[in-house]
């Protein structure tokens, strides 16, 4: 089937040899994702109100309308949340990786500061946290470039991986004409990244995760109590280095929220987590850009997915 457009097999029975730093048995990458004044609002002419991922389990967008319950849980992620993990992270010195939608980013420069002053990744999550799908693609192109000069405005320094989040059939194809990105994320497909071939060469795509992700808190039939999320990711970390010392090194990624993780219950559930993984000394605890360097430098194209 030449022409079908998905990879089924990936890495099959034998995936390579990362060959992590210092002989690591797993790279451990944790996301920020930092959105909270990007989101839909009829104050930004969107034509309904924000959504998806908040307290409000079922959340229907109100066209024409603010839904002012659904704009101060995201206030409290800007405002609260992002503080109580940036303390979390900087207190243990912890990398992360920001994926900052550009506007919520543009809201809120001390924000932005204490993310550089950390010395975290700041990747891209789009002009906007919007659903693409059905975007004209000469409009998501759009967005995309103006993600990157405003990023770039704002940070002082271009993106070098974006994560779309909820990308288009075009979002793909946009990113790799652009050329300017070391890696993209809108793929769940792996546990170690991977190649794909674009029109300016090959293009790197570093997996994420929605299960390991404190979305699941947002979701129906999702994460209700700190001690479930602490033992899912407790879970998916041991068995990963387990695997790791087998002779199969992988990657784990945690996904975080401001308005979610950074509410007191589920913080002291990540602090657990945290405290945890630091035990293990050979655990690579890393950003995403650090990854695909790593990637570049050690897995380089050869031709093959």
């Amino acid at each position: 089937m030449p022409d079908y457009p998905r990879n089924l097999i990936g890495y099959g029975r034998n995936p390579p040899d990362p060959k992590w730093p210092g002989g690591a048995k797993l790279a451990l990458q944790f996301v920020i994702n930092y959105e909270e004044g990007g989101e839909s609002s009829i104050l930004d002419d969107d034509p309904a109100s924000e959504s998806l991922l908040s307290e409000i389990v079922g959340a229907q967008p109100w066209a024409g309308q603010r839904n002012l319950n659904m704009e101060s849980i995201y206030e409290f992620g800007s405002r609260a949340g992002f503080w109580r993990l940036w303390r979390m992270f900087t207190h243990r010195n912890l990398p992360v990786t920001v994926y900052g939608v550009t506007l919520a980013m543009a809201r809120n420069a001390e924000a932005v500061a204490a993310m550089k002053e950390a010395n975290w990744e700041i990747a891209s999550h789009g002009l906007r946290w919007l659903e693409y799908k059905d975007f004209p693609e000469e409009l998501e192109r759009r967005h995309i470039l103006e993600a990157v000069r405003l990023h770039t405005e704002i940070t002082g320094s271009r993106p070098l991986g974006i994560y779309q989040g909820k990308p288009s059939d075009n979002t793909l194809k946009i990113v790799m004409e652009e050329g300017g990105f070391v890696y993209s994320s809108d793929s769940y497909a792996d546990e170690l990244p991977y190649w794909v071939e674009g029109p300016k060469g090959p293009h790197l795509i570093v997996p994420y995760t929605l299960d390991a992700n404190d979305m699941r808190f947002a979701t129906p039939q999702g994460f209700n109590s700190g001690d479930q999320f602490f033992t899912y990711l407790k879970d998916t970390f041991d068995v990963l280095h387990r695997e790791g010392k087998d002779g199969a090194p992988k990657m784990m990624s945690v996904g975080l929220h401001c308005r979610l993780a950074g509410r007191p219950g589920r913080a002291a559930a990540l602090e657990r987590f945290l405290d945890y993984v630091q035990h293990h000394e050979d655990v690579w605890i890393t950003r995403r850009i650090d990854i695909a360097n790593h990637w570049h430098e050690h897995q380089p194209f050869d031709g093959g997915a």
